[in-house]
């Protein structure tokens, strides 16, 4: 088949919507179809298109049907889509869920979310990590390294991790080392003074994915504090490097790290992050059993997983008798 994939990042963008679409793309390409990635739908002859962000992607996701109405279209739900446009009742992203053939979540969790009619189009896919070897020397006895990893965006609340470090006491050995590009030069002074004034505190900027494999290879411990997320590549890029993780309990971690994790913190709660941080720093056996259960997670980023579900729904689409909305 030929098939499009529309994303609404730009080509230089790191960001979770185009490493997706270009992990897809290569997918795809290896199931033996060509694809085009693009940031929007203007008319060509795809035989399938599968559109990143229901409200974002929204005039590609209504042209591609009035154009080729017979042909597959899956929308994935990528995070902000899901847990803000849907909730709050965004006409687009409805749209875009009623015009689907198949939907593509990233975490179970996120069934919950969507109205029967749309959960019975709707399939799992998780996204796939390709696997990071941790050192085998020992840590450094001078600090406990914690990786915050993502866009300083709001809705990732990217300084949590940071403002809890500024509780912890004197004796602690916790230094905080986060990634990821500032979206606007307001987050951007923030991290630059929080470097001046937090001594436990390093922002490295957007780097590329081997430096976040390298910082990721010798820290202690993850956090990951977002308010709002789809299924985070980065949360599934610390488990399969085999970092025990603290998360914000929204739905989107939950849906990956399962209900009853003894790792989360309320969303937005700096004490009760920074107490979780003592505890894997000081208690062993804490630290032990957050690894132990993020290891046993490790096969849900599996590559060939994520094929094998490409494959099976490749093959639902394409066995439908008439690729249409009305058809689960």
């Amino acid at each position: 088949m030929n098939i499009g994939i529309v994303t609404p990042a730009p080509p230089e963008s790191r960001s979770g919507n185009r490493v997706t679409a270009i992990r897809w793309a290569k997918i795809l390409r290896k199931l033996g179809h060509r694809v085009v990635i693009t940031q929007s739908y203007t008319c060509e002859a795809f035989d399938m298109l599968v559109a990143l962000h229901a409200r974002r992607s929204s005039s590609s996701i209504s042209r591609f049907h009035r154009v080729r109405a017979n042909a597959p279209l899956i929308v994935a739900l990528t995070g902000t889509d899901l847990y803000r446009d849907v909730k709050r009742q965004s006409k687009q992203a409805q749209a875009s869920l009623d015009l689907a053939t198949r939907i593509v979540v990233l975490q179970t969790q996120a069934l919950v979310e969507l109205q029967p009619v749309w959960r019975r189009k709707a399939r799992v896919v998780h996204q796939s990590v390709s696997p990071l070897k941790r050192p085998r020397r020992p840590f450094s006895a001078e600090s406990f390294d914690v990786c915050v990893v993502g866009h300083l965006r709001p809705v990732k609340d990217p300084f949590r991790a940071a403002m809890a470090s500024r509780l912890l006491p004197k004796s602690s050995r916790i230094r905080v080392n986060q990634l990821g590009g500032a979206v606007t030069e307001r987050e951007e002074a923030r991290a630059r003074l929080e470097m001046k004034s937090n001594s436990r505190y390093g922002w490295l900027g957007e780097v590329s994915p081997s430096q976040v494999a390298g910082v990721m290879s010798r820290s202690r411990l993850f956090v990951i504090s977002s308010r709002i997320e789809g299924g985070a590549n980065a949360l599934g890029e610390a488990i399969v490097a085999g970092l025990p993780v603290l998360a914000s309990r929204i739905p989107g971690s939950i849906g990956i790290l399962g209900d009853d994790y003894p790792g989360y913190f309320r969303v937005g709660d700096t004490r009760e992050l920074a107490r979780l941080m003592l505890r894997c720093e000081t208690d062993p056996a804490f630290l032990a059993g957050l690894t132990t259960w993020c290891h046993s997670l490790s096969t849900l980023f599996d590559p060939s997983r994520e094929q094998a579900a490409w494959l099976d729904l490749l093959n639902e689409v394409v066995a439908a008798p008439q690729h249409s909305a009305s058809n689960p």
